[in-house]
């Protein structure tokens, strides 16, 4: 274990980075189908999975021993396994899962492949480290702005795609993908607080980010016209981002919202729906068969999406590039003790980047007596603070340790260079 600490802090040392390194002897079984892959609590942990590869193995050797039992009960009644995802053991599970590259998608006409299938909580298996391709988990289908995001940051890797966030994260804990990519704020929709808590609930440690500009377009099938829609259907997001653009063009239609933007886009397809059109990419478009009908169509073009890297073990810090670091804390005194924690970065010129604030779970609420007024309630909250600085400056380090002074929990999300690679609005891939 390392640990970085204030020479002068006694005994307020600032834990950061554990490093474990998992047993090149890991045993992996054979054919373990997890239905549900929710860490198990501990005192030490209770919202995630344990923060070593000694807890990990309990909590996969737990999951097995359920599972072996409902296995051996489906054969009794004649059940057929085969039809159970599962990631090893079983070639024909691997197939239906039909994971490829995204570079392969859409690559012709005449021969696409079909698009895999999205993970689901019963698809989580320990798999195998194995082959020198990166893996990378998403939200979303083919076509989502988040494949195109896990593309940007790990160029030629396999994109996992997952129905939900979480499932995201737990093919990372159980070693199915090596990597997560992750929305956590749009600059016209604001933060993705669902990410911001499983942040919390998990133990995975942010290691890049990756700022993708969005590029909305109208899609139908092939022959439709614009005057013959009744309705559009989208993620709530991508629908509020081209409110005033759907109006211009005269679409007098209801707007419904979906999960996801290529979602939208395959349900329309799928479905043969010639009276609705979805908003998603134009990669989109070419995977499901579908039509533009209007390119561009978000009000705002500076619309830019920012994902988090997500990774079991954190990266070292560094001082030779520009670094971001994401923290989350909690105080018991009230929101009066806030100024004093963000005067910590004042005071040695750190710039914050974000402040969010989410509810505080296990104590919403915090009672104050007070004799005057009887006793008040207060909200808890839980902040979160990107700041740009490394963990492996000096600064930081003394900055974090006067933050411990007044917070009764802190923990380093991460410490990762940050995302400087220039975009241009009018330069906007359309394929994104």
């Amino acid at each position: 274990m390392q640990a970085l600490s204030h020479p002068s802090s006694g005994t307020g040392s600032l834990n950061y980075l554990v490093r474990t390194r998992p047993s090149s002897n890991r045993i992996v079984p054979n054919r373990i189908i997890i239905k549900c892959g929710y860490g198990f609590e501990s005192p030490a942990f209770p919202l995630g999975v344990g923060s070593n590869r000694a807890d990990w193995q309990s909590s996969c050797a737990i999951l097995a021993s359920k599972v072996s039992q409902e296995q051996s009960s489906t054969q009794k009644n004649g059940g057929n396994a085969d039809h159970v995802a599962a990631v090893n053991g079983h070639k024909a599970a691997v197939t239906d899962l039909n994971l490829v590259p995204i570079g392969n998608l859409g690559s012709s006409d005449n021969n696409k492949p079909i698009p895999p299938k999205p993970l689901t909580i019963s698809d989580l298996s320990p798999a195998p480290m194995h082959g020198s391709q990166l893996r990378v988990a998403y939200q979303g289908v083919p076509g989502a702005y988040s494949e195109a995001a896990a593309g940007k940051a790990y160029p030629n890797c396999e994109a996992i795609p997952c129905d939900q966030f979480e499932v995201a994260f737990q093919a990372v804990e159980l070693w199915i993908a090596d990597r997560a990519v992750l929305p956590v704020e749009n600059s016209l929709g604001g933060s993705i607080h669902r990410n911001y808590d499983l942040l919390l609930r998990h133990r995975l440690h942010i290691v890049g980010e990756v700022q993708l500009p969005v590029h909305h377009c109208l899609l139908a099938l092939p022959g439709v016209r614009k005057e013959f829609l009744t309705r559009v259907i989208s993620h709530p997001q991508a629908l509020a981002q081209c409110e005033h653009t759907l109006t211009k063009l005269g679409l007098n239609v209801a707007r419904e919202a979906v999960d996801d933007t290529a979602g939208a886009a395959e349900f329309v397809a799928a479905n043969n729906l010639r009276d609705t059109a979805a908003i998603a990419s134009a990669r989109a478009a070419e995977l499901y068969g579908l039509q533009v009908l209007a390119d561009g169509i978000q009000d705002d073009p500076s619309n830019v999406t920012r994902f988090v890297m997500l990774a079991r073990e954190p990266i070292i810090p560094r001082t030779d590039r520009p670094f971001k670091t994401s923290i989350v804390f909690a105080h018991d005194k009230g929101t009066s003790v806030l100024f004093k924690v963000l005067s910590a970065f004042a005071f040695r010129n750190i710039s914050l980047t974000k402040i969010e604030s989410r509810p505080h779970r296990n104590r919403p609420i915090r009672l104050v007596d007070d004799a005057n007024v009887g006793t008040a309630k207060h909200f808890e909250y839980m902040f979160y603070v990107d700041f740009e600085a490394s963990m492996a400056e000096v600064r930081a380090q003394n900055a974090l340790a006067e933050v411990q002074e007044f917070t009764s929990f802190l923990r380093v999300l991460g410490s990762y260079p940050m995302d400087m690679t220039p975009w241009s609005p009018s330069s906007c891939p359309r394929e994104d």
